[in-house]
């Protein structure tokens, strides 16, 4: 390693905490990367599996992620440390969350599930009842991450949601466009509003009342709006199922958009759909599940099945009379 592979003038102090968060070998007073690898065995070498070249790359790379201003900053990787049930008894889990992740929670109601997706909300340090902390890029936020009010990380999206203004959908949607400081918000705005009225059961404009807007409707538009214009980059949703939006429609739009989407599910459909799912029960993770192929599987008939009850249930709103299932 030569000089020209340490990127920024050398900072003791972060480059410590640049070895934590990699689960390198710690080593005291080393001025610079040359001399940290010189430090090394060559067992020690051996275990990192990396070469000069890749520790001075990742050492820069985390450099570029802890300069960024709060709120800013990319995500790459979100901890839920494991914590206690509601008997005071320990959790089993420790969870990680990586850009693209659709993870879904079930269990029945009142196991935890809120709670869970409350304590990614407000970043918990071990000061809920749950006794979980939560790390960003491997480290506990600061306070100003945590208590402004706008983490710049988490959005939410709950299963009740009212507007304390009354404007069209696009004014709306061009107030919330012009906020993010979007030189040309026209396009984006656009787009919003088409995905949103894909997804909702009921057809909407740019000129309809905010709150003339069905529960669905609403939710759709707030789902496509998160996708869209939102920078959080993680997403909680609690129970979609009950808004009567396409509900695959929606996670599709998340994954896409390279977030981080935790959803609170009893819907059998969104609870196979993730790329894993949380078993809830007494508060607590009691099980994290990977779907296997035999669920892959049945993923393709619940697919088909739900296409049927939306031929029903659009039929029904058109005030036809059925007289028999979809085929």
């Amino acid at each position: 390693m030569t000089a020209a592979h340490s990127p920024h003038p050398f900072d003791a102090a972060r480059f410590a905490e640049f070895l934590r968060l990699h689960h390198l070998p710690a080593r005291a007073e080393v001025r610079s990367l040359d001399d940290y690898w010189a430090a090394l065995t060559w067992e020690e070498r051996e275990d990192t599996g990396l070469e000069p070249e890749t520790l001075a790359a990742r050492y820069a790379e985390f450099l570029a992620l802890d300069g960024q201003p709060d709120g800013e900053r990319a995500l790459l990787s979100l901890d839920v440390l494991r914590g206690r049930d509601k008997s005071g008894a320990p959790e089993r889990y420790d969870l990680r969350f990586v850009p693209g992740d659709v993870v879904c929670l079930v269990g029945p109601t009142g196991a935890g599930k809120s709670r869970l997706l409350a304590d990614i909300e407000c970043l918990a340090q071990g000061d809920t009842p749950t006794g979980r902390q939560v790390l960003i890029n491997g480290v506990p936020p600061g306070d100003a991450e945590r208590f402004s009010g706008e983490s710049g990380l988490v959005a939410q999206i709950s299963q009740n949601m009212n507007f304390v203004i009354d404007l069209p959908v696009g004014e709306f949607l061009h107030m919330h466009a012009e906020s993010r400081a979007l030189t040309d918000p026209a396009p984006v705005v656009d787009q919003v509003l088409r995905a949103a009225v894909a997804m909702a059961g009921e057809p909407f404009d740019a000129d309809t009342q905010v709150t003339q807007l069905s529960g669905g409707q609403s939710r759709a538009l707030m789902i496509a709006d998160a996708a869209f214009l939102s920078p959080k980059p993680v997403v909680l949703i609690d129970e979609i199922e009950n808004a009567g939006v396409d509900r695959r429609a929606a996670l599709d739009l998340f994954v896409r958009k390279g977030k981080i989407v935790l959803l609170s599910t009893h819907d059998p459909l969104l609870a196979l759909s993730g790329s894993r799912r949380l078993v809830i029960r007494h508060g607590a993770v009691q099980d994290v599940i990977t779907p296997g192929p035999e669920e892959q599987t049945m993923i393709a008939h619940l697919v088909e099945i739900d296409a049927r009850l939306a031929d029903l249930r659009a039929r029904l709103r058109n005030g036809e009379r059925i007289s028999s299932f979809p085929a």
